[in-house]
């Protein structure tokens, strides 16, 4: 009778702890959600306003958006991840100075990364027509690429300024610029769409602005804030000599997030060699953006765990890490549900969002369902991803990523979509094989935390 009152004793003290380190994943992952869904959104606004424009103005933008996340806003994701492995180490290890400095040598390097991506926009049209799309599109596509290079810069700023403010669990002023760039965003678009003539090429020119603008306000709250002090480090030549450790753990970062990120994009590439290439590839992009949009909140999970196990394992608490991870696995299943019904129960209205064709929406609807259980797989394996970020593991998520995607998912999407003549749904059946298989690996790995 005193071993089973003992037994219920020690496990509602585990559930109790567990329902507090929810408490903590949640304060910070809700901020990050929001700030992840602000880039996401934005892209999403201009893809809703142009593509009300027309079949090719969508198509055309999508292929545009698709290819610039491919090369570049991918790459500089990936790559500042690194920062949730070496400064919330050195946040846990109470090595605050640090943290300022790994920001600017991060900046910097990001934007001497971004300067031949851009080069590579410069010439989407050409190479969009060398790889056999539509030429109307990729002239389309290829003047909304150039229109985008701006983002790109304000991105390579703004991804490690995000990652200094969420190391140090600092809410607010990400919070803040969200929600301001969201609210500039939406007139903005709507004007340089429709009212300035434009066109696709408006959607792009209000991704430029708001970006800036986010950029600058999290600039300025950081060279002005209080809050801001001890992490605060003057620019100085110790940002150069530090690019050899940012680049030993932004290249593996970049690797596992871009692997993942270019197979959904190629996707939308493939759809461009069906039949129909304007149907198709507005379809895959409706759905792709979708997914993307709500993959927000897994990636949100993600960051928030990755700060805390980063930030436990800097400050040499192991278990406390392995505790985030319990935690954080039950977020992430509520999560998977909640938001998969959603959309099921709202599988025949939500493709009118994108577009008033109603071609284009009734096959969204037939692919509701393959978009569901996308996003169960992709919120498991999200979060997962984030485990391995924390723990510096990011190269054995990269050869994860590639044996995953690349050797087992994408020969079954292209066999589904062009042998079996399956087209959109082939290509996404296929895309889910490999997110299965993904969430398997991953499972595998970090288990090791757990034990």
């Amino acid at each position: 009778m005193e071993e089973g009152s003992a037994v219920k004793e020690r496990l509602s003290e585990g559930w109790g702890e567990i329902r507090e380190e929810m408490k903590r994943l949640g304060y910070v992952a809700g901020p990050m959600v929001a700030v992840t869904l602000s880039f996401y959104t934005l892209q999403v606004i201009s893809l809703m306003m142009v593509g009300h424009l027309g079949e090719l103005a969508l198509s055309s933008s999508a292929i545009a958006i698709s290819l610039a996340g491919v090369t570049g806003f991918s790459l500089l994701l990936g790559m500042a991840s690194a920062l949730e492995t070496i400064s919330g180490q050195a946040f846990g290890a109470q090595q605050y100075e640090k943290i300022g400095t790994q920001t600017y040598t991060a900046i910097v390097s990001l934007i001497l990364v971004s300067i031949p991506v851009s080069v590579v926009w410069a010439n989407v049209d050409s190479v969009l027509k060398l790889a056999g799309q539509d030429p109307r599109i990729s002239h389309e596509a290829g003047k909304m690429a150039i229109c985008l290079i701006p983002a790109l810069f304000a991105y390579a700023i703004l991804q490690p300024l995000i990652r200094y403010y969420q190391m140090q669990s600092m809410i607010s002023p990400m919070i803040l610029s969200s929600c301001i760039t969201l609210c500039f965003h939406v007139p903005i678009c709507w004007a340089l769409v429709y009212k300035s003539g434009m066109g696709n090429v408006g959607g792009a020119v209000a991704m430029d602005l708001s970006m800036w603008l986010n950029v600058s306000i999290l600039s300025l709250y950081m060279k002005y804030s209080p809050h801001c002090t001890r992490t605060r480090s003057p620019f100085s030549m110790e940002i150069f000599g530090g690019m050899g450790v940012f680049f030993k753990f932004a290249i593996p970062s970049a690797t596992m997030i871009c692997l993942q990120w270019w197979s959904f994009e190629l996707l939308i590439l493939l759809a461009g060699l069906f039949p129909n290439p304007q149907l198709e590839a507005s379809v895959l992009s409706v759905c792709l953006n979708t997914v993307a949009t709500l993959y927000a909140i897994p990636y949100g999970l993600a960051s928030s765990a990755s700060t805390r196990i980063s930030n436990q394992l800097g400050a040499g608490r192991a278990q406390g890490a392995r505790l985030s991870v319990v935690a954080l696995l039950i977020l992430a299943a509520v999560n998977a549900f909640v938001v998969s019904l959603a959309i099921f129960l709202n599988r025949n209205v939500f493709g009118y969002v994108f577009s008033n064709e109603k071609e284009v929406v009734d096959y969204v609807t037939t692919m509701a369902p393959l978009v569901c259980l996308s996003i169960i797989a992709d919120c498991a394996q999200g979060v997962l991803s984030g485990v391995a970020r924390g723990c510096g593991w990011q190269h054995i998520g990269a050869y994860i990523n590639l044996a995953a995607i690349y050797l087992f998912g994408l020969p079954i999407a292209a066999a589904l979509g062009f042998w079996r003549d399956w087209r959109g749904k082939g290509l996404w059946i296929g895309a889910a094989k490999a997110r299965e298989r993904l969430f398997h690996e991953e499972v595998v790995n970090d288990d090791r935390l757990l034990t």
